[in-house]
This record gives structure tokens, C-alpha cells and sequence, in this order.
């Protein structure tokens, strides 16, 4: 099992970062300790709006080369910080996807939760060649355009549509889930450090909150791949 991006993806987007980390002996009955996230989001917002910060003007450009109207289509860590803006709070999903939402509220950077088991394994991010299918998490089926960034499995399925900014409903994170792939990308100016702070305090909050301790790596265009190895 392996998880990269495509040639395509760091020849088009060479500031990219991006981090994985795969975790297992994941349950559904935990509870991390969120507040000092929600603490140092509340902080950045009280400065100024999500869209000055420098982590979410990069994926604004990055969505126009795209060809995607970036206040129409927005990075998933935008839509998270721009709800907490106005609701003051995230809704309760699953104890690991609402680590990894606050983490990313606090480092303004995307983060992916992914089930492992669902996944035709290897995964990759690439442009669509237009035939893949994409469940919606109300289980409808899309087809992503032709040269759409996508996260693609073997099996044609999309796990992401326009690369940060929607999940796949087919390998949302659930009860049942046991494994995972955590998937952190970055685009601005310091996102090497902002990449490995965010890396090392998932893993440090996931061994601490479930019996683990994350097989982890920041990957480059000289070592694009993420193989994930259980012990």
C-alpha cells in the first residue's frame, strides 16, 4: 500500500508540502483534548479574516490555476475556519476526524482523514482522466472532469474531488473504522515547517489518545512516496 503525488502535481505545483501519516487501533469511544486548537484558532481569527491568512491565500492561488473560482470552490481548512468564524464551533463527528479538524483550524492547512480499508490501494493524487467515479456523502456518484486533481485509487474511485476541497463519502471516517490515512498539504511560503509542526503534533495527540504511534513522513518531489507498513 502506497499513497504519492503525480509528476504532473509537483511540476504544476512546486511549493507543494505534504505530509502523511497512516495510524491504526483507531475506536470511535475516545476523546482528545481540543481546547488549546480552539484557543490558537480563536486567536489567529481575532487578528483578521481566514482568507488574509497566508496558508489559505496560497491554495486561493493555487484553486485559480486550477480554473476554479476560489470563493466559489475553497480549501477544506478555508471552509473549516470560515464556519468557525461564524457558528463558533465545529460540530462532533468522530474523536479522530475532530483532532484532525482543530489541528487544522490551528495550522490553517488541509488535513485528510481517510479510511484505509476502503481504498483500492495504491492512492494517488493526480488529474482526472474523466472516468472515475466519485460517492458523494449522500451516495450519489459523480464523474470529476477530465484534468480535475483528484485522489485516486486502483480502482478508479475518487477519494477527493478538486484536490482540498471535498471528500469522498466511500472512505469517510466511521464507527467501524480501525485505520487510517492522514493526508496535510501546504502550498505557502513556510509550509516545509508548518508540514512537520502539524506531522508531529497528530502524532504526538494520536499516541497519546489511542494505542499507537503513527507511521509518519513529509514527502518531496525526490521522495514522493508514502508506504504504509504495519508492524
Amino acid at each position: 500500500m502506497y499513497f504519492q503525488h503525480a509528476p504532473a502535481i509537483w511540476r504544476d505545483f512546486p511549493a507543494l508540502v505534504p505530509g502523511a501519516l497512516y495510524a491504526w487501533g483507531i475506536t470511535a469511544d475516545a476523546a482528545p483534548d481540543l481546547d488549546d486548537y480552539i484557543a490558537v484558532v480563536k486567536a489567529r481569527l481575532a487578528d483578521g479574516p481566514e482568507s488574509a491568512f497566508p496558508e489559505i491565500q496560497a491554495w486561493r492561488r493555487a484553486f485559480t490555476r486550477m480554473g476554479l473560482k476560489p470563493t466559489q470552490y475553497r480549501c477544506a481548512a478555508e471552509s473549516l475556519l470560515r464556519r468557525f468564524r461564524k457558528e463558533g464551533s465545529l460540530p462532533r463527528l468522530h474523536p479522530l476526524v475532530d483532532l484532525c479538524n482543530a489541528v487544522s483550524l490551528a495550522f490553517a492547512i488541509p488535513v485528510a482523514v481517510l479510511d484505509a480499508a476502503e481504498i483500492a490501494w495504491p492512492l494517488e493524487v493526480r488529474y482526472a482522466a474523466g472516468d472515475e467515479d466519485y460517492l458523494t456523502f449522500g451516495g450519489e456518484t459523480e464523474h470529476p472532469a477530465p484534468g480535475e486533481v483528484i485522489f485516486a485509487d486502483r480502482a478508479g474511485q475518487a477519494h477527493a474531488r478538486r484536490w482540498t476541497n471535498r471528500k469522498s463519502g466511500r472512505s469517510a471516517v466511521s464507527a467501524a473504522t480501525g485505520s487510517v490515512l492522514i493526508v496535510a498539504e501546504a502550498l505557502h511560503e513556510d509550509a516545509a515547517a508548518g508540514i512537520r509542526d502539524l506531522t508531529k503534533t497528530l502524532t504526538s495527540e494520536i499516541a497519546k489518545t489511542w494505542p499507537t504511534t503513527p507511521q509518519t513522513a513529509v514527502l518531496t518531489p525526490e521522495a514522493p512516496r508514502f508506504t504504509l507498513t504495519r508492524p
